[in-house]
């Protein structure tokens, strides 16, 4: 019975810490998004206005106000321009000023606290735009007495800095929104003071100690005017990584603070956590907690008494066991039976495997022979034109014997035997195409694999007029540059259906270039084939590597050319899809794995 208090007192005490740990991470994540929405928010509004000052000074009435500052008219007509921009971007203030300080131009030079005559040379704002650089500042106005964000930039006129212009932003419209939420958000600058806030009372109150060094450097730059600056009664405090603090006023709080420096705008943005409903979590889980261990001690009782009739149910379990012992040796008998059975289906779908492996192989070869067929008439083509032309040199070359011309005869000879060994070029490379593989897999050469893909489709290309642009982005000394795990037929097989289809996909076009590029990703090489066709509709994508599904006119395609490409690239290990490109036209992207040299020498 002694451990009954130790167990309420390590629940109380070490759970109690545990849950307002875990209760604390929550609320420091939820307060961490509210800080990110407040810092980007501050950015937006800043971000915006930034390069204004700038495009402002370039005004043609500007430049020759800064020129000649005394000429009233100049003045006049500034002060217009400034007030109606300032409507305009709903600003605060934009005003002009010479190299010593002084204003000769605003946008409120109607208004009682007009700048115009004004000198600001003491602003840190003015200072660094005066030497040549876009400047910020924050403060409050030491003559409108409003608080605002200050841009400053140089007035250059020919190679010349004559004067600085400055543009304030209000402030007052994010810091209203802030006001009434769950956090209290407030920006400090780096002496601890703040400048912004949704409670009003903390306006001007310093969370680092007032000391003089602080308050020098305030009063140099007049950042606060003649504002009143006092320290906020505040105790700092730390739960593991989290920063907490109490502000002791009338209503004393502790709140988790979360922090973020804006070097661009040199303030911190601090957003406040209320932690009483941390801690009120906290307290409610402990109480749940020990309702459950009592709970938890009236189960123990009840099992406690349960205990005997258990006894009895283990006798009767040991009878039930013995029955059951004897009813498994059946069961096993009958699963010895089905798993017989199961070891002949087994060896049936082994076997109706095999035969779809053939069937495959029967339709890729049904494939390339159709493929075959569409280009036939462009081989045709391709064959009749060197025989007309070993024809005319055969004519020639016998006027030319009548004639004793033996050697230009001798000529016409040589150039007919060279268009004979183009012919059997050609129908070498349709059979080897043709012949149906039983290629195992190993490395192959993507440049010899292209070279024999090239001399099946050129007919195709020149047809269809379209330009075939290759980059291989070899790269030297990589292990397998060059080479990928795959059939040479195959894969032969897939460059010629893919570049096919992109050829019919072309022609008639105004741009007719296809792009055939390799990239190396580690053990990966990856094959495009780009054209800039119509592209893919975005409602075939899924289906285009069905068999028979195919966009062409009946008796152009039978649909069966990337089923195919997509099954041979599977069995290789790899994989082939299609995308859409920005610029526009369909992307085939067939990724493969790469092959090392030394398996290449080994098969050769």
């Amino acid at each position: 019975m002694c451990i009954v208090p130790l167990v309420l007192y390590a629940v109380i005490f070490q759970g109690g810490a545990l849950a307002t740990r875990s209760y604390m991470d929550e609320a420091s994540l939820q307060a961490s998004s509210a800080l990110r929405l407040a810092v980007s928010a501050l950015s937006g509004h800043l971000s915006r206005y930034e390069p204004l000052p700038a495009l402002i000074s370039d005004h043609d009435g500007i430049e020759d106000l800064i020129v000649h500052p005394d000429d009233q008219s100049l003045r006049d007509a500034a002060n217009i321009y400034l007030k109606d921009i300032n409507n305009l971007l709903e600003s605060s203030d934009i005003y002009v000023m010479t190299l010593d300080g002084n204003t000769i131009a605003a946008s409120n030079y109607d208004q009682p606290a007009s700048f115009v005559g004004e000198n600001f040379s003491y602003r840190p704002y003015f200072q660094e735009a005066a030497r040549g650089n876009q400047s910020r500042f924050y403060a409050l106005g030491t003559t409108s007495l409003k608080r605002g964000y200050y841009f400053a930039s140089p007035i250059t006129v020919g190679d010349r800095i004559r004067g600085v212009i400055v543009f304030k932003v209000d402030i007052d419209s994010i810091e209203t929104s802030w006001r009434g939420g769950e956090y209290k958000i407030f920006v400090s600058d780096p002496e601890g003071i703040i400048f912004m806030t949704g409670s009003p009372e903390w306006l001007y109150s310093g969370i680092l100690p007032l000391n003089r060094e602080r308050l020098q450097k305030t009063h140099a730059s007049r950042r606060y005017a003649e504002a009143v600056l006092k320290p906020l009664p505040i105790v700092r405090n730390t739960l593991d990584d989290h920063e907490l603090m109490t502000i002791n006023t009338a209503d004393s709080r502790e709140y988790l603070v979360l922090s973020h420096y804006m070097p661009e705008a040199d303030w911190t943005v601090n957003v406040l956590m209320d932690t009483a409903s941390v801690r009120s979590q906290a307290r409610t889980m402990i109480v749940a907690v020990v309702l459950f261990l009592c709970l938890a001690g009236l189960a123990l009782a009840i099992f406690l008494q349960r205990r005997a009739r258990l006894a009895e149910r283990m006798r009767m379990q040991i009878e039930a066991r013995a029955e059951l012992e004897h009813r498994v040796e059946e069961r096993t008998a009958d699963l010895a039976l089905v798993n017989r059975r199961i070891e002949e289906e087994i060896a049936e779908r082994r076997l109706t495997e095999q035969e779809l492996r053939k069937t495959q192989a029967d339709l890729i070869q049904a494939g390339k022979l159709a493929g075959l067929g569409q280009m036939s008439a462009a081989l045709s083509h391709e064959l009749n034109q060197p025989l007309a032309a070993a024809k005319t040199y055969a004519d020639s070359a016998a006027m030319l014997i009548d004639l004793e011309r033996v050697p230009e005869a001798r000529d016409n000879v040589r150039r007919i035997s060279g268009l004979i060994d183009r012919m059997a070029s050609i129908s070498r490379h349709l059979r080897n195409f043709a012949r149906k593989p039983n290629e195992k897999l190993g490395p192959v050469a993507l440049d010899a694999v292209i070279a024999d893909t090239l001399e099946i489709v050129s007919a195709r290309l020149k047809t269809a007029d379209a330009d075939l642009e290759i980059d291989l982005g070899g790269k030297a000394g990589l292990v397998g540059a060059g080479l990928v795990k795959a059939g040479s037929v195959r894969l032969q097989q897939v460059l010629v259906n893919i570049i096919t289809n992109a050829a019919d996909a072309i022609e008639g076009l105004a741009d007719r270039r296809i792009h055939l590029s390799t990239e190396y990703h580690g053990e990966k090489i990856i094959l495009t084939i780009r054209d800039h066709g119509p592209g893919v509709p975005a409602a075939i994508t899924d289906r285009i590597f069905d068999p028979f599904f195919t966009t062409k006119g009946v008796g152009k395609g039978l649909g069966l050319g990337l089923s195919i490409s997509y099954n041979i690239v599977k069995d290789f290990g790899g994989s082939l899809s299609v995308t859409n490109h920005p610029e526009g036209g369909a992307m085939f992207r067939i990724e493969l794995e790469a092959a090392n040299a030394t398996a290449r020498e080994a098969a050769e």
